[in-house]
């Protein structure tokens, strides 16, 4: 009975317990997921931004030099829609945060930069954040920190993955489900009733 309550098959996820340990990283890892968009909803709010909003400024702030940051880029590092990601720049870009240039090397392509208004934000947010940021992860040595950032940048891409993945499930026992009420719709006993009545009818 409790290996079909098994929330996990890989050995690695697995001890003595069962999934006892993977139960209590993931409550432990919502419960500091819940305090980060807490700090998230705390910081977008004192520069007046939604949390989106300031993420993507954070995002094209702190991007390479030497990699211009497009929508496309920018989707892809804050694992958003594009479609999403293009209406909160043109809000940006509205309220004068954010500003469009031709690409350097594409002209087909778009490179989004913080306007000055935009770092005098980010400039004024930073002295609030700090703080903040030093208490959420103040446990961590800064081996420990470096471990944690390469694994979670593993898990964000897995975590892309199994949403996709748990989509395509959902998708095919629904598709399970609609045939096998189909052939219970269809059965012989049924069409054969069926056959009799309108033969009844016809006479």
């Amino acid at each position: 009975m409790l290996d079909a309550l098994l929330t996990a098959s890989k050995p690695e996820l697995l001890d003595k317990d069962g999934d006892q340990t993977l139960r209590g990283l993931l409550y432990d890892y919502f419960a500091f997921g819940r305090s980060l968009e807490a700090a998230r909803a705390k910081f977008a709010g004192y520069v007046d931004l939604s949390p989106t909003q300031y993420l993507i400024l954070i995002a094209i702030t702190h991007s390479k030099l030497d990699e211009p940051m497009g929508i496309n880029q920018l989707a892809a590092r804050l694992h958003l829609s594009g479609a999403f990601i293009t209406n909160e720049v043109n809000k940006l870009v509205s309220d004068g945060l954010i500003a469009k240039s031709e690409h350097p090397s594409d002209g087909r392509r778009v490179q989004l930069s913080v306007t000055d208004e935009g770092i005098s934000r980010l400039t004024r947010l930073a002295a609030f954040q700090r703080p903040i940021n030093d208490a959420l992860f103040e446990t961590l040595t800064r081996e420990e920190f470096k471990v944690l950032s390469k694994l979670l940048s593993r898990l964000a891409a897995n975590g892309d993955r199994a949403v996709k993945m748990a989509e395509h499930i959902e998708a095919s026992i629904a598709l399970e489900q609609h045939r096998d009420a189909a052939s219970a719709n269809s059965k012989p006993g049924q069409r054969q009733k069926q056959g009799s009545g309108s033969r009844r009818t016809k006479r």
